[in-house]
């Protein structure tokens, strides 16, 4: 049986730089105050040994754990099945790994869940916090509050108390320019099947529809819930109770495709009958859905790398001042542009 080779210690470190262990400590968690070469020959010495800090003490004496929550309020069944997610957890993942920093992933499948998640938050167990998918009487949010840890949010949370940090894509303006463009189509009769409206992204896509289409039918809109099943019951009940719709603008490509599926059971051709577009261009999503995607793009990886980034670095990394006590503290909301991506389904 072979023996594991002792765990080089602080000591050892010490010993091969000719140093103090004091000045070892200092120069691994990152204090100030020595020379540059003593922390050349301490690193030296760390890479010659292999020497791997030991987390629970450096915490205790760097105060931080090198480690953040992703809490993303919807329960696992839709987390690991919508793409979204995967998304903007790849782009969170790659900054916080560029950083060295580990992803301690917390989903909430009810308000039960809450408390839970706030307790951890609260427990010191991480540096912060990256919250996103929040509905509009989510608790949540005030729980973390309450929690005090520095909290970046993904989209605009509908928080009355303070301006919180967060990263957003135009959503209003990117419904907008997706519906002028079926209007510069010649369609007519434009209908909109929104997302679950107790989340800010949706209203705000609901309300670049309506920008556009000012005096609409009201029966040309239906709630739906950002699913493909959501999408499919939408367009059934939009087919029932208008018959000569022209165009869809969905609320996300999921219910794009879910409609689209719909309007091929009914006989209709896209784009000729009726055209569709949708919303996120997931190119999984839109480049294979029949026909292909039209759709309004929104960097999603991008959004969780810049989520990620606000909170690592605080606001100073995107131009702004930063606030040394509470890095993701300061007002700062990031706005992302969209762009309407032309394929063959409007």
């Amino acid at each position: 049986m072979t023996e594991t080779a002792p765990r080089p210690t602080l000591e050892a470190v010490a010993a091969r730089a000719g140093v103090s262990r004091a000045t070892v400590s200092r120069v691994v968690n990152g204090g100030e105050g020595v020379r540059e070469i003593l922390v050349e020959r301490v690193r030296r010495a760390v890479e010659e040994l292999g020497y791997v800090p030991n987390q629970a003490a450096r915490s205790l004496v760097t105060k931080r754990h090198d480690a953040v929550a992703v809490v993303i309020a919807e329960p696992e069944t839709r987390v690991f099945t919508d793409p979204f997610f995967a998304l903007q957890l790849r782009g969170i993942s790659k900054e916080l790994t560029a950083h060295d920093n580990q992803l301690v992933l917390l989903l909430t499948e009810g308000r039960a869940d809450h408390a839970r998640v706030a307790r951890y938050l609260a427990g010191g167990h991480v540096d912060g916090a990256l919250v996103f998918s929040l509905h509009l009487d989510d608790p949540l949010p005030g729980l973390i509050q309450g929690a005090g840890v520095p909290t970046v949010f993904g989209g605009r949370p509908d928080w009355k108390d303070g301006t919180p940090v967060y990263v957003d894509s135009d959503n209003r303006g990117g419904a907008r320019e997706a519906v002028r463009h079926l209007v510069a189509l010649g369609r007519t009769r434009i209908a909109h099947i929104t997302g679950a409206l107790d989340q800010t992204s949706a209203v705000d896509r609901l309300d670049g529809y309506r920008d556009v289409m000012r005096d609409v039918d009201p029966r040309l809109i239906v709630e739906s819930d950002f699913t493909p099943a959501g999408g499919e019951r939408a367009m059934r009940e939009l087919l029932e109770r208008c018959p000569d719709v022209d165009a869809v603008f969905a609320a996300n490509d999921l219910t794009a495709v879910g409609a689209l599926g719909v309007l091929r059971e009914s006989g209709r051709r896209v784009p000729e009958d009726v055209a569709v577009i949708g919303f996120d261009d997931m190119l999984l999503v839109a480049e294979r859905s029949d026909p292909p995607l039209t759709t309004v793009r929104q960097d999603i990886e991008d959004m969780g790398r810049l989520m990620a980034r606000l909170l690592l670095r605080g606001p100073d990394s995107l131009g702004r001042d930063r606030n040394d006590e509470n890095p993701a503290g300061a007002s700062a909301g990031v706005i992302l542009p969209t762009t309407l991506v032309r394929r063959a389904s409007a």
